[in-house]
C-alpha cells in the first residue's frame, strides 16, 4: 500500500491528453483540526484556499518519496502546483461554461477502470483511500475534474483540427520526412501571451541556466522538475515514445543528429523554449498483415424469426453444406441476411483479420483453407464461414499514411490546445494574494494579472 494514494489517478491519468493530467495526485483531505484557513489565488469568481494548496502539494512530495532530492526547493514547488491548480480550475470553469457534464455512472466507471489497472476491486481501491487518511468522495471528485477537462479538451480538438489528404501527401513527400519513434523527455520553458522583448529573454535565460544545471550533472529528470513548466514537469518531463512526423520538423533536425542519452541545446518553439532528452529510438519497418478470403451466411432473428428458430435455420443450411454437399454461395444468395455480401454468393473479398469483427476474425483464427465452421453467435445473429483462404500482405504505404495522418492530427491538437490554454488564462482573471507564491519574473500589482506559467 506503500505510496499507492499517490499513484492511484495517475493510472487514470495516461489515458487522458496530455494537458489533462494536470494534478492527478491531489486526494488527500485536511485534518480535522488546522490553523484557519486562507485564499491564496482568485481564479475569476472561484478561490484556491492555502489547504487545496497544501494537499496539492503533500500529494507530490508522497509520490517522491524516496527521492525527494529531485524536487526543487518548497517556494518553487508550492508555485509550480499553485499554477497547476489554477490551469485546472480554469479549465473546469469554461468546461461548465459549456454545458459539460460528468455523471455519477461516468465517475463510477471511471473508479472501475482505475481500480483495474492496480489489480483492485472499486471496494479495494476505496479501503486503499481510505486507509491512507484520505476522502473518497474527494478521490472521485478528482476523477470527475479529470474526465470534465478531457472532454473540454476533445470539443476543443474536434471544432478544430481536421487533416487532408494533400497534408499528408506533403509530409510523406517532403525531405525532412522521418520514419521511426523517439522516446523523449522535455524541459519548457514558456514564454507569456503577448510577452516583450524583456520577457522572452528572461525565458531563454531560465532555459540557459537549467542547461547548465544538467550539464553541470544534475539529472534530466530533476531538472525538469526544477525548472520546466509544462504540464508534466512533474513526472520529470517524460513524453514517452513518439513518431518522428509527429515532432516540429526543427525539433526532429535536432533530434536527428543525436545520440540516445544526449541532451539538445535549448530550442525555440511556438511557445517557448525547450531542452530534449533523447531517451531511445526504434526504427521503422515493413508492415506486414495477415489477410483473409472468405465468405459468409448471416441468419438474423427478426419479428417472424426467434433467437432459437435462427439458430436451427443455420444448423440446418451447415448440414445441407457438409453431409449434402450443396453449393454455399446458392445458399448464401437464397438465406444469408448480410446485406453486403448476400448477392456475391456471400464473399466477402480479402480482409485484415479485424475488419469483421473479433469474433469473425477469432473464429478464422483457428479454421484452415477450404473449412467451413459450425454456426456461432454474434451480435448480429447466426453465422457460418467458410475460410477460402489467407496471404501476407504489404500494408507498409497504407499503414503509412494512416500513421501520418494520425501524427499530424496529434501535432494540431497540442498544438490547438495549447494555444486555447494560452488564451483562457490571458483572458482570465486570476489574483494571487500571497507574494512568495507569485512568479518572480512576471509577478502582477493588483487586479486581473494572468500569471503565465
Amino acid at each position: 500500500m506503500k505510496q499507492l494514494l499517490a499513484t492511484l489517478l495517475l493510472a487514470f491519468a495516461i489515458m487522458l491528453p496530455a494537458h489533462a493530467q494536470l494534478l492527478a495526485p491531489s486526494v488527500a483531505t485536511a485534518p480535522a483540526s488546522q490553523p484557519l484557513d486562507r485564499i491564496v489565488a482568485v481564479v475569476n469568481d472561484d478561490v484556491i484556499l492555502q489547504s487545496d494548496l497544501d494537499e496539492a502539494v503533500q500529494a507530490i512530495e508522497q509520490q517522491y518519496a524516496g527521492k525527494a532530492g529531485q524536487l526543487p526547493a518548497k517556494d518553487v514547488l508550492n508555485r509550480q502546483v499553485l499554477n497547476r491548480l489554477i490551469l485546472m480550475r480554469l479549465q473546469i470553469q469554461k468546461a461548465e461554461d459549456q454545458g459539460i457534464t460528468v455523471s455519477d455512472a461516468d465517475v463510477d466507471r471511471a473508479v472501475q477502470g482505475v481500480a483495474q489497472q492496480n489489480k483492485l476491486t472499486p471496494d479495494q481501491l476505496r479501503a486503499a483511500v481510505e486507509q491512507q487518511g484520505s476522502s473518497f468522495a474527494a478521490f472521485r471528485q478528482q476523477l470527475g475534474d479529470q474526465i470534465m477537462v478531457q472532454r473540454l479538451h476533445q470539443g476543443v480538438i474536434q471544432n478544430s483540427v481536421s487533416v487532408t489528404d494533400s497534408e499528408i501527401d506533403n509530409l510523406l513527400n517532403s525531405p525532412n520526412y522521418k520514419a521511426g519513434e523517439v522516446h523523449l523527455a522535455h524541459i519548457q520553458i514558456s514564454i507569456p501571451s503577448g510577452a516583450d522583448a524583456a520577457a522572452i529573454q528572461a525565458s531563454q535565460a531560465k532555459a540557459e541556466q537549467a542547461l547548465a544545471a544538467i550539464k553541470g550533472g544534475m539529472d534530466f529528470n530533476a531538472a525538469a522538475i526544477r525548472y520546466s513548466d509544462a504540464s508534466d514537469a512533474l513526472d520529470g518531463g517524460d513524453l514517452g515514445w513518439r513518431r518522428m512526423d509527429e515532432i516540429p520538423p526543427a525539433f526532429a533536425d535536432t533530434l536527428s543528429t543525436m545520440q540516445p542519452g544526449q541532451v539538445s541545446p535549448a530550442l525555440r518553439g511556438p511557445t517557448g523554449f525547450h531542452i530534449l532528452k533523447l531517451i531511445g529510438e526504434r526504427k521503422g519497418d515493413r508492415k506486414m498483415v495477415t489477410e483473409f478470403h472468405a465468405r459468409q451466411i448471416l441468419i438474423k432473428p427478426s419479428d417472424l424469426l426467434t433467437l432459437a428458430q435462427a439458430q436451427q435455420k443455420a444448423q440446418d443450411i451447415y448440414n445441407r453444406i457438409t453431409d449434402k454437399h450443396e453449393d454455399f454461395a446458392a445458399l448464401a444468395k437464397e438465406y444469408s441476411k448480410d446485406d453486403t455480401t448476400a448477392n456475391l454468393g456471400g464473399d466477402m473479398g480479402w480482409f485484415q483479420s479485424d475488419a469483421w469483427g473479433q469474433a469473425i476474425a477469432g473464429k478464422l483464427a483457428d479454421m484452415k483453407d477450404g473449412q467451413v465452421s459450425a454456426p456461432f453467435q454474434t451480435e448480429a445473429g447466426w453465422h457460418i464461414l467458410e475460410r477460402l483462404g489467407t496471404r501476407q500482405s504489404d500494408q507498409t504505404v497504407q499503414i503509412e499514411r494512416n500513421d501520418a495522418r494520425q501524427a499530424i492530427g496529434n501535432r494540431k491538437s497540442e498544438q490547438a490546445y495549447e494555444d486555447f490554454l494560452r488564451d483562457l488564462r490571458a483572458n482570465a482573471y486570476i489574483h494571487i494574494l500571497v507574494p512568495a507564491l507569485r512568479e518572480t519574473d512576471n509577478s502582477s500589482a493588483d487586479g486581473a494579472a494572468a500569471q503565465a506559467g
